[in-house]
């Protein structure tokens, strides 16, 4: 039997607001995947640890509070350093589209804005998760 693809959703940084992430990680669970979520206020340091000892495929980044040009390059510092290589890192929230576009030309995945229909982001996984294994 194959393991289900497993995600670490994080909130990072001093953003509060996690009902976003929620919904993903529920939205994930019920998609197939196992889903472990790390709570409000993460460090860059704390994801990559969890995301290490969890043994994830997949890192999912919920901000909201606009540090994003300095948080998601800083956890794709750490994932270099600790060898996660195949983790695909993903990242949502309030993220002008330009600044979506720049992380994603850094090595972000992919990054789902608001109002992103959850089976799109089921469905992105799922299509990594199958071109990775071929």
């Amino acid at each position: 039997m194959q393991r289900k693809i497993r995600v670490l959703v994080g909130k990072v940084g001093l953003d509060g607001h996690d009902r976003g992430a929620k919904v993903i990680a529920s939205a994930l669970r019920d998609g197939g995947f196992e889903v472990i979520y790390s709570g409000l206020h993460q460090t860059p340091e704390m994801i990559a640890e969890a995301a290490l000892q969890e043994d994830v495929d997949v890192i999912g980044i919920s901000l909201l509070s606009g540090a994003h040009m300095t948080l998601f390059p800083r956890i794709m510092e750490l994932m270099k350093k600790n060898q996660m290589d195949d983790v695909l890192l993903l990242g949502g929230g309030t993220i002008p589209p330009e600044e979506a576009k720049q992380l994603e030309g850094m090595g972000v995945g992919k990054i789902f804005g608001p109002g992103t229909d959850t089976r799109d982001i089921v469905e992105f996984i799922r299509h990594w998760a199958a071109t990775r294994v071929a």
